[in-house]
């Protein structure tokens, strides 16, 4: 949601004792605060309350100047969506049933702050005319600590307190914890149900209730879901931490550090044939030496390979934004090879990988370079490399400037906040490109990804 946020001032109130919030999320960075949902009333005597991820990477709820629970667990895996449930009834006589907290489907018990409040205390929440925020902190009005990830299936029950069932299930194939997208729940006077299906109004209430947000900022549509994950760029990877990522972790505002640094995606392949694109948002012009775009095997990637140069690998393949040259287990300025023409602003690179034949091809703005036939098999017509295969490779873009800047479309159907104009598909349906894509070729997400290493 990057400094994005959505909120409603309700006109009536609801139940300041017992409410649920539940929502799939999944996390845009680590190391930093980022809010769920808040309220603040300066003449409550709940004060200020919010739900939270708090820089500690762990889940946090607090009221007034109390924090009630704070998870020993730590979320820090990037890749996957979560579940979590925050299940409030100052009502129940037992304390510790007052507040409960569901992390996909299981009930946390262990917590660093574990307070209860006193039985029939009120919270912030369900005011008449008191704003309820949701993706920020509602400080005295005063917003930060942005939502960065993405949300799903956000549910605020105004009068219940549910528990995680009610919201999901295990799936009896893959046993794997899954949303009900049709909940049978009672929403109550404040209650709503964000779904962000409609992509010119994000703030529509699905729970029949009419209770609709205002977007405030830029929020944009994603096809990446709790049931098919789709790759980002990885942040908890060395490098990345010289890296300013936004937009889901999709797009870069260059390297910071002024030294080679490679990143690379939250998840690899061994077999199979993919896709994706990446557009050049900015390019340091005088010095193009410095920026490459490729695959690498995730064992010999890191700052430490060659300098920060993920081509400087024997298993590390770049194309090269100088004379579009590609580059493998070698510098940029010994033995690069000519394969394509140089990059400029706005340029689009495609990459198609075949793991299944070891070949891999790389288009500019629609047309493969080198005459390359992605479809051509084990023939490989035009390939830029022979792939050793037998090996998890991972998308990987290599730089030295802060001035280089990127977006990543992996299927997302995105660059930035941008959507693509011709909206591509593979031929199983599932993703969204600017170019055609070659058949056979896949976007790099979890239901194609399982489709092609378990074929």
């Amino acid at each position: 949601m990057a400094s994005t946020y959505l909120s409603r001032t309700p006109s009536s109130a609801g139940n300041r004792k017992t409410f649920t919030f539940s929502t799939w999320f999944k996390l845009g960075s680590v190391d930093t605060t980022k809010y769920f949902i808040s309220s603040y009333s300066a003449s409550s005597d709940s004060g200020y309350t919010h739900f939270s991820v708090q820089n500690n990477n762990k889940l946090h709820f607090a009221g007034n100047t109390t924090d009630f629970r704070t998870s020993t667990q730590l979320l820090r895996d990037l890749s996957a969506w979560y579940h979590v449930v925050l299940a409030v009834d100052t009502t129940q006589a037992t304390a510790s049933d007052r507040i409960k907290i569901y992390l996909n489907g299981s009930q946390i018990t262990d917590f660093t702050n574990n307070n209860n409040p006193n039985q029939n205390d009120d919270f912030a929440f369900n005011q008449n005319a008191i704003d309820m925020v949701v993706g920020s902190a509602n400080a005295g009005g005063s917003k930060g600590a942005y939502w960065d990830g993405s949300m799903a299936h956000v549910h605020w029950i105004d009068g219940t307190q549910y528990q995680a069932s009610d919201f999901g299930e295990t799936d009896a194939t893959t046993g794997i914890w899954k949303p009900k997208t049709a909940p049978s729940v009672t929403y109550g006077t404040n209650g709503f149900f964000l779904k962000f299906e409609n992509s010119g109004a994000f703030g529509t209430d699905s729970s029949g209730n009419g209770n609709n947000f205002t977007v405030n900022g830029t929020m944009t549509q994603n096809i990446d879901t709790p049931s098919n994950v789709f790759v980002t760029i990885n942040a908890l990877t060395l490098s990345a931490s010289q890296y300013t990522l936004a937009n889901g972790n999709l797009s870069t505002n260059g390297n910071g550090s002024n030294a080679w640094r490679s990143i690379f995606s939250t998840l690899g392949v061994t077999q199979g044939k993919y896709y994706f694109e990446m557009k050049v948002n900015a390019i340091e012009a005088s010095d193009l030496n410095n920026f490459a775009l490729g695959i690498c095997d995730i064992e010999q990637i890191g700052v430490s390979a060659s300098n920060g140069k993920f081509f400087g690998t024997s298993r590390g393949y770049g194309y090269h934004a100088k004379d579009g040259k590609k580059l493998n287990n070698d510098s940029v300025t010994a033995n690069g090879v000519a394969y394509g023409s140089s990059w400029t602003t706005n340029d689009i690179i495609g990459c198609a990988f075949d793991l299944d034949n070891g070949k891999l091809y790389w288009s500019k703005n629609g047309t493969w370079q080198n005459s390359g036939d992605p479809e051509s098999g084990a023939t490989g017509t035009g390939s830029a490399f022979d792939v050793t295969t037998g090996y998890t490779y991972v998308p990987v873009l290599a730089n030295y400037y802060s001035a280089e800047k990127v977006s990543f479309n992996f299927g997302n159907g995105y660059f930035g906040t941008t959507a693509v104009s011709s909206a591509q598909n593979p031929d199983d349906g599932i993703g969204i490109f600017e170019y055609d894509v070659p058949t056979g070729y896949r976007a790099l997400c979890t239901k194609s990804i399982n489709a092609e290493e378990y074929s």
